[in-house]
C-alpha cells in the first residue's frame, strides 16, 4: 500500500477517535463526596420480573446489599411479597436500616397478604424503621383515599413504627385528610416526569418541597422518591441520558445535606422488567446499571457513554479491514476519493456498533425486540445502499482516468463490411411512428445491413398492414414479419427474426419501434467487433420530443442518470446492463449461448448476463446514436420500471448460483455490479415494509401504549442520514455527469422517488412469483384525465395520508410531552416522500403547461451529454 494510502487510513481513524470523543466529552458536575441517606431498591436482577411470579434469591440480595454498603445509608422496599421481604434480615446483617412497603392495588386477595407481611416484618426485624401501605396507590386511582386511611390505621394498631403512604406531591397538598392519618409524608418528587428541564429541576423539586413544609409545618417530610432517569423518552423539557442524571443527583444530594433532607434516591439498580409498564425511563432510574455497576461517578467528569473507547475500538476494528482493502484496490482514486470513502466506511462501521449497542439493552419488551430485529436488518441494507452509492459518487467523481473507454469510429466502412441485420419487435404500435423508425433505418450510412419488422400478435390489421406496405416501398432491405398469436412475448419474436436472418448477416442489431437512429450508428459501432472477444455492443437508449412537457422532461433526465452515470462506471469493469434497444449482439454468440430467454420478461438485461458467463466481453459507447419516446403516462412510466424491477428478481433466481462466491464464470467486478446494482431496487422492498409497519407501530403507540414505545434514536437518526445522504448523493452525481440545470435535477430526483412503491411491488412479487406477462410501454397515448391522475398513484395515495394522518395523530397526542414524537413524525413524513412524489408526478403529468423552476438555457439532450 502506498504511504498515502497510509496516510488516509491514519487521518480516518483518526477522525473517527475524534467524532466518538467529541461526542462523547467529559462534562464537569457538582461533587458529591458524602454518603447518600437511602436508596430505593427493588431485588430483580436482568433474568428476572415480578410481572413473571420471579422471586430474587438470598444471594442475590446480599450481593446487592453489599454493593452499595458504604455508599448508602439506608433501603427502601415495596413488597412483601414479591421476594422483597427477605431484604431486612440480609440489611441486619449489614446494618442497614429498612423502610418497608406493601404494594396495595385494592384488591384484596393481594392487598392483604402485603399487608400481613408488612406488619410481619416491622414486629421481626428491629431495623424495619418505617413503613409505608401502598405506593402511588391513590394517583393509579388503585384505591380511593378513605381507603388508604383505613390501611394505615389498621397497620398502625399493630406495629410500633411510624407508618405512611407514598404518594406525589400533588397528592399530599390536595388531601389534608390523608396528612393527618400518617406519622409522616412519604412524598415523591420526580420532576422528570413532570418536563422539567433538569438545569430547573432540584429547585422545581426544593418548591414542591417547600410548599408542602409551608402547609403542613408540623409533619416530617421523606422525600421517599426522587430521582432521574439515564435513558427515555424526551417529556417536554426533561432530557433523560447518563448526564443529565449525574447532574441532578449531585446536585440534590449537595442540597439535601445543606438542608438536613431525609429522601431515598430512586434508585439503587436499573430495572429492565419496568419496561413492560413505565418505557425505557422506567428501567433506567438506577444509581447503578441492572449489571450492578457504578454509572457515573460522584466525583470528577461525566461520560455520557463512559465505555466509548471500546465501542470506538470496536467500530475501527470493524472498519479496517474494509479499508485497507479499499486502499490498496483504489489507487486510482485521488486522495480526496480515498478520504471520503475511507471515512464512509468508518462512519457505517460506527453507526453499526452504536446501533447494535443500544439494541442490545437489558430488558427489551417482546415487540420491541422483534422490532428490533427488524430495524436492524433493514438499516443493514440501508447501510449497504449507502456504501454502494457512495462507492459510485467516489469513482465519478474523483476517478482520475477511465481504463474502457470506447470511441466511435470515425472512417466510413468498406463495401465488404460485416452484414447486420437489425430487428425490430412491434406490438400495435402508431404506424405513422413505425414508419418513422423505417426511414431512419433507411438512412442508415452502411452498406451492408437489412431490417426484420416483427409485428408480434398485433390483432388489428389496420395497424399492422400499412406497416407492411410501407416495408414494401423501402425495398429490398426491409422485411415484414406478422405474428399471429406468437408465444414468447418480445423474446419470442425475436428469435423467430434470428431463425429469418439473412445467413450472411455476422450480427443482430436491435431497436425498439419507436426509435429514430442516426445515419452513424452501425459505421461507428461495428468496428469494435474485430475483436472476437466482444459479445456485444451498446449505445445509450435516449430520447426526443420531450422538452415541451414538464414530465416527459422530469423522466428523460431520470433516465439519463442511469446512461451516463451508472452505465459509464458499470462499463470499467465490463458489467454493463445490456438493454434491448440500441444493442448489436454478435449473432454467434447469440446462437451459442441459447437466443434470448422467452422465460424472462427482461430477456435483454438476462441474455447480456448470460453472454458475460460465456466470457464474452461488452462495449458500452455513451455517445448517443439514436432516441425513441418516454412514457406518455405515468402508468405506463410505472408499468416499464414495474417490468424491470421484477425481471431483475426473475434473473437473480435463476442465475444465482453464478452469482454466488466461489463461482468462476464471472468476475468479481462482475458479481459486484449485478448484485449491487439492483441492491437499491430491495432497498424500496424494504421501504414498503418501513411504511406499513410505520402506520402499525403507530397505531401500537396511539392504542396499546403499554407495549409500545418509540424507537429510539439509535435507529431513527440513522435512517433520516441515509435518506438524506441519498438526495446529496444524487445530486452531486448528477452535477457531475449529467448537464441539466438544478430544477432538472430534482425534477429527476422526484420521477424516480415517485417509483419507490412501485419498484418495491416488483421486487415483493418477484421473490415469491414468476412468470408475470410482458407488458408493453404505450407510446403516443392521448393525454390522460385528471381523475386518472388519481387513479395512476392511487396506491401510493393511500399509503401518503395513512402516514401522514400517523404523524399527525402521534404529534397531537404525545408531542406536548414527548419531543420523540417529533422524531417519529418526522421519520412518517420522510417515509411519505416517496409516495407524495408520485402524487405529484402523476399530477403534473395531467397538467403538461407546469413548469418546474425557470428554464434551464445550460440543458443540453442526452445525445449531446455524453460523457
Amino acid at each position: 500500500m502506498r504511504k498515502s494510502a497510509i496516510a488516509v487510513l491514519i487521518l480516518v481513524i483518526l477522525g473517527n477517535v475524534g467524532a466518538w470523543a467529541l461526542w462523547n466529552r467529559p462534562v464537569a458536575e457538582r461533587p458529591w463526596a458524602g454518603v447518600i441517606a437511602g436508596v430505593g431498591y427493588t431485588p430483580f436482577h436482568p433474568d428476572k420480573s415480578p410481572t413473571r411470579r420471579d422471586r430474587p434469591s438470598q444471594a442475590d440480595i446480599e450481593k446487592d446489599l453489599a454493593a452499595i454498603e458504604g455508599a448508602v445509608r439506608g433501603v427502601r422496599i415495596y413488597s412483601t411479597t414479591d421476594g422483597s421481604e427477605q431484604v431486612p434480615a440480609a440489611a441486619r446483617r449489614l446494618g442497614i436500616p429498612v423502610t418497608a412497603g406493601a404494594w396495595v392495588q385494592g384488591k384484596p386477595d393481594i392487598d392483604e397478604p402485603e399487608i400481613a407481611g408488612l406488619i410481619k416484618l416491622a414486629r421481626t426485624y428491629p431495623n424495619v424503621r418505617r413503613v409505608l401501605v401502598g405506593n402511588e396507590a391513590i394517583l393509579r386511582a388503585d384505591i380511593t383515599v378513605p381507603q388508604a386511611i383505613d390501611y394505615i390505621k389498621r397497620v398502625k394498631k399493630m406495629v410500633n413504627v411510624p407508618v405512611s403512604t407514598a404518594e406525589p406531591w400533588h397528592v399530599w397538598l390536595q388531601h389534608p385528610e390523608l396528612v393527618d392519618a400518617v406519622d409522616f409524608m412519604a412524598v415523591h418528587l420526580l420532576p422528570y416526569w413532570e418536563g422539567v428541564p433538569v438545569d430547573q429541576a432540584v429547585d422545581y423539586a426544593m418548591f414542591r418541597y417547600n410548599e408542602l413544609k409551608t402547609k403542613y409545618p408540623n409533619k416530617h417530610i421523606v422525600i421517599s422518591e426522587i430521582g432521574w432517569p439515564s435513558d427515555g423518552p424526551w417529556r417536554r423539557g426533561a432530557e433523560a441520558s447518563q448526564v443529565n442524571q449525574a447532574k441532578f443527583i449531585r446536585n440534590f444530594l449537595n442540597v439535601a445535606a445543606q438542608n438536613r433532607l431525609d429522601y431515598f434516591i430512586m434508585e439503587a439498580f436499573d430495572q429492565p422488567w419496568k419496561r413492560e409498564i413505565e418505557g425505557t425511563a422506567g428501567t433506567s432510574w438506577g444509581l447503578w446499571d441492572a449489571w450492578r455497576v457504578p454509572k457515573f461517578p460522584m466525583t470528577g467528569s461525566v461520560l455520557e457513554t463512559k465505555n466509548w473507547p471500546v465501542m470506538c475500538a470496536t467500530s475501527i476494528a470493524l472498519g479496517f479491514l474494509p479499508m485497507v482493502f479499499f486502499l490498496w484496490r483504489r489507487n486510482d482514486l485521488k486522495i480526496g476519493g480515498q478520504l471520503f470513502y475511507g471515512g464512509l466506511i468508518q462512519a457505517v462501521a460506527s453507526v453499526l456498533v452504536f446501533t447494535v449497542t443500544a439494541a442490545s439493552a437489558a430488558g427489551l419488551a417482546t415487540t420491541t425486540e422483534i422490532a428490533w430485529g427488524v430495524l436492524i436488518f433493514c438499516q443493514l441494507v440501508l447501510l449497504a445502499v449507502m456504501l454502494i452509492d457512495g462507492l459510485e459518487l467516489t469513482e465519478v467523481v474523483w476517478q482520475d482516468k477511465f481504463r474502457r473507454r470506447f470511441q466511435p469510429c470515425q472512417a466510413s466502412p468498406a463495401p465488404d463490411a460485416p452484414k447486420v441485420s437489425i430487428h425490430v419487435p412491434c406490438y400495435n404500435e402508431p404506424p405513422h411512428m413505425v414508419m418513422q423508425t423505417l426511414d431512419a433505418l433507411a438512412r442508415l450510412d452502411y452498406p451492408n445491413y437489412e431490417v426484420l419488422l416483427l409485428d408480434n400478435n398485433t390483432k388489428d390489421p389496420e395497424v399492422w398492414k400499412p406497416v407492411e406496405a410501407y416495408c414494401r416501398m423501402l425495398g429490398d432491405k426491409f422485411r415484414f414479419f406478422h405474428l399471429d398469436n406468437w408465444p414468447g412475448y418480445k423474446a419470442g419474436a425475436l428469435n423467430y427474426g434470428l431463425s429469418v436472418t439473412a445467413p450472411d448477416a455476422e450480427h443482430i442489431a436491435v431497436i425498439d419501434s419507436d426509435y429514430q437512429v442516426h445515419p452513424d450508428w452501425l459505421k461507428a459501432t461495428i468496428p469494435h467487433f474485430a475483436r472476437p472477444e466482444v459479445g456485444f455492443v451498446q449505445s445509450p437508449q435516449d430520447y426526443r420530443e420531450w422538452a415541451g412537457n414538464l414530465f416527459q422532461r422530469m423522466i428523460n433526465w431520470e433516465y439519463a442518470g442511469f446512461f451516463h452515470i451508472g452505465m459509464i462506471q458499470r462499463n470499467e469493469r465490463n458489467a454493463i446492463i445490456q438493454h434491448g434497444t440500441m444493442t448489436i449482439i454478435r449473432k454467434a454468440a447469440l446462437k451459442g449461448e441459447g437466443r434470448w430467454g422467452e422465460w424472462c420478461i427482461t430477456e435483454d438485461a438476462e441474455l447480456g448476463l448470460r453472454l458475460f458467463e460465456a466470457g464474452y466481453e461488452a462495449v458500452y459507447m455513451p455517445e448517443s446514436y439514436g432516441k425513441g419516446l418516454v412514457p406518455d403516462s405515468f402508468s405506463a412510466y410505472k408499468t416499464q420500471r414495474f417490468r424491470w424491477a421484477y425481471g431483475a428478481v426473475q434473473i437473480l433466481k435463476h442465475h444465482w448460483r453464478e452469482l454466488a462466491p466461489g463461482a468462476k464464470k464471472l468476475t468479481i467486478g462482475q458479481k459486484y455490479h449485478f448484485i449491487t446494482g439492483w441492491l437499491p431496487w430491495f432497498a424500496d422492498a424494504a421501504h414498503m415494509v418501513f411504511g406499513v409497519a410505520g402506520i402499525v407501530w403507530s397505531l401500537g403507540l396511539l392504542l396499546f401504549p403499554k407495549y409500545f414505545e418509540f424507537p429510539p434514536n439509535a435507529f431513527m437518526i440513522p435512517t433520516l442520514s441515509v435518506f438524506a445522504f441519498k438526495v446529496g448523493a444524487s445530486l452531486w452525481l448528477y452535477e457531475a455527469r449529467v448537464r441539466c440545470g438544478f430544477w432538472d435535477k430534482v425534477g429527476a430526483a422526484v420521477a424516480g422517488m415517485a417509483l419507490t412503491h412501485t419498484v418495491g411491488r416488483a421486487m415483493w412479487l418477484g421473490m415469491f412469483t414468476s412468470g408475470r406477462p410482458f407488458v408493453r410501454t404505450p407510446k403516443c397515448e392521448n393525454q390522460p384525465a385528471l381523475m386518472q391522475a388519481f387513479l395512476m398513484a392511487r396506491e401510493e395515495i393511500a399509503l401518503l395520508t395513512c402516514l401522514w394522518l400517523a404523524a399527525l395523530a402521534i404529534v397531537l397526542v404525545f408531542g406536548r410531552e414527548n419531543r420523540d414524537a417529533f422524531m417519529w413524525a418526522g421519520l412518517l413524513i420522510v417515509q411519505s416522500l416517496p409516495y407524495m412524489a408520485a402524487l405529484i408526478t402523476s399530477m403534473i403529468n395531467v397538467f403538461p403547461e407546469i413548469h418546474w423552476g425557470r428554464p434551464n438555457r445550460r440543458a443540453v439532450p442526452v445525445s449531446e451529454a455524453a460523457d
